[in-house]
């Protein structure tokens, strides 16, 4: 992959993307909130573990404003194959998600959501701003600036720190 592509945004909040069911949502709604951005997969190796913590976070940290903005994506080995409406039910009754669950979305390639586009151009990772793989996590402050950007076989649990930090919660 060559130059980074740049993005006029300034900010995630300027950015609108598409719910399960294809409705628009207006991410300057999550202004003030601490996001964590994951592209998610139903089908992978790593799904138990992160859905599993992803959920714990949220649970202990939604009320200090945490949000975790989840964005299945079929592009590495197929590994979320069905619609988007299975991709929020496998995470709503498997794992009891009550983050939002997104419509699916393209994270690498020429389709690339704009909102993914500006994350990586904001956080290069080990294969430069492409996606390595499932369960990819960035970091968002509350004015929607992207703080830092985790690989895949970094757990949820092991960025609480960071979380935290961000929250302004006391560690």
């Amino acid at each position: 992959m060559g130059a980074s592509e740049s993005v006029p945004q300034k900010s995630i909040h300027e950015f609108t993307v598409k719910d399960y069911k294809n409705q628009d949502v207006d991410l300057s709604m999550y202004r003030g909130k601490a996001l964590l951005v994951v592209n998610v997969a139903s089908k992978c190796g790593l799904t138990d573990s992160n859905y599993t913590q992803l959920t714990d976070l949220y649970n202990k940290y939604k009320d200090q404003g945490l949000e975790i903005l989840a964005f299945p994506c079929n592009q590495f080995l197929s590994q979320e194959p069905g619609t988007s409406q299975d991709a929020q039910e496998f995470a709503c009754t498997r794992y009891k998600a009550e983050y939002p669950i997104f419509q699916k979305v393209h994270v690498n390639g020429p389709k690339t959501e704009p909102v993914y586009k500006f994350l990586k151009t904001n956080k290069s990772g080990f294969l430069g701003n492409r996606i390595k793989w499932n369960f990819t996590k960035f970091l968002v402050d509350k004015d929607g600036h992207v703080l830092a950007r985790y690989g895949p076989s970094t757990t949820p649990l092991a960025i609480e720190a960071d979380i935290k930090k961000t929250l302004g919660v006391d560690m």
